[in-house]
């Protein structure tokens, strides 16, 4: 890059660009002579849309190439969901900025959003036996940990394509990240959040992370001051520190979420589960925040002392 041009490395869907260009605004805010333009990448998880993640190498596919423009020099920085990258970067590639956190929830998206009783839909008043779509094993674990009748079917395709299919009728109710939904306008289509208590999020999920090479200096700090939060880092720090002491991906149920607490450390729960829901495991526990990847790796080892590692083995 030249000090008055950068190229941002961006996924192609709508919401990967409503994500692209909210880290393009708020680095123009910093620096408004700077010329900012985007650079669509096919990933391997756009292009393979019929085969679950976990089969083809998990969240890792919506990344690698994106990654390869960055060592390649053909982008100065990218934008991902924190969600999506893996516990390990590529070499030469480091986490400059994280951004604040939206709703980190997961939500349900029912065809039928209003039950016979007039209430919205939600997990426990979905018909015995309804359709539910999903790609993610965190998710189906949960579900049926809960609802043990409900048929889990592949879905898999961006945000709006998912809501299609649903209004198609090829699914009775699907579930998606909120955060997804709130920022392309959507949240309209959420008839119940889940909340911690009901299913455990994914890690990191709600966060923007960008990413730039380790040796530019100068992008690392501009994203830095443009859209670091350090709130939402230190929470995420213990999350993936969770997810990589378990070694986790999407080819296992796992979850880690972090929240304040009133004395002003941070709680962290865990969740690992059989795919069908037959077996969850949960762990919290709460500390300071100059603990928080410490607290992550703790939380890791008491599901492991669990049994969480029987779980990893059957599971991969």
């Amino acid at each position: 890059m030249s000090q008055d041009r950068i190229v941002i490395a961006t996924r192609g869907s709508a919401l990967a660009l409503w994500q692209a260009n909210h880290v393009k605004a708020r680095i123009a805010a910093v620096m408004p002579h700077l010329t900012i333009e985007l650079s669509i990448i096919k990933t391997s998880g756009d292009l393979i849309q019929d085969i679950p993640l976990a089969k083809v190498g998990g969240k890792g596919l919506f990344v690698k190439e994106i990654e390869q423009a960055l060592v390649d020099r053909a982008a100065d920085l990218a934008v991902h969901s924190m969600k999506d990258v893996p516990a390990e970067l590529a070499p030469g590639l480091l986490l400059s900025a994280v951004s604040s956190r939206e709703t980190p929830w997961d939500a349900l998206c029912a065809r039928e959003p209003v039950t016979s009783a007039g209430g919205m839909m939600t997990i426990d008043t979905l018909p015995r036996g309804a359709k539910i779509g999903t790609s993610s094993m965190r998710r189906q674990c949960q579900l049926l940990a809960r609802r043990p009748d409900l048929q889990i079917a592949m879905l898999r395709g961006n945000v709006p394509t998912r809501i299609k299919k649903l209004d198609a009728g090829e699914f009775d109710a699907i579930v998606l990240a909120a955060a997804g939904l709130t920022r392309l306008g959507m949240a309209d289509r959420i008839t119940q959040l889940l909340t911690l208590e009901l299913m455990v999020p994914a890690v990191a999920q709600g966060v923007l992370a960008i990413e730039t090479r380790d040796d530019d200096l100068f992008v690392g700090r501009l994203v830095r001051e443009a859209m670091h939060d350090v709130a939402t880092a230190t929470k995420v720090a213990a999350e993936r520190a969770f997810l990589a002491k378990m070694g986790g991906s999407c080819q296992t149920p796992l979850a880690a979420h972090a929240v304040d607490r009133g004395d002003g450390g941070i709680r962290v729960v865990g969740m690992c589960g059989m795919p069908d829901g037959t077996r969850i495991l949960h762990a919290e526990l709460g500390g300071s925040k100059d603990q928080a990847p410490m607290l992550g790796e703790k939380l890791a080892d008491d599901l492991l002392a669990q049994g969480a590692a029987e779980i990893l083995a059957a599971t991969k």
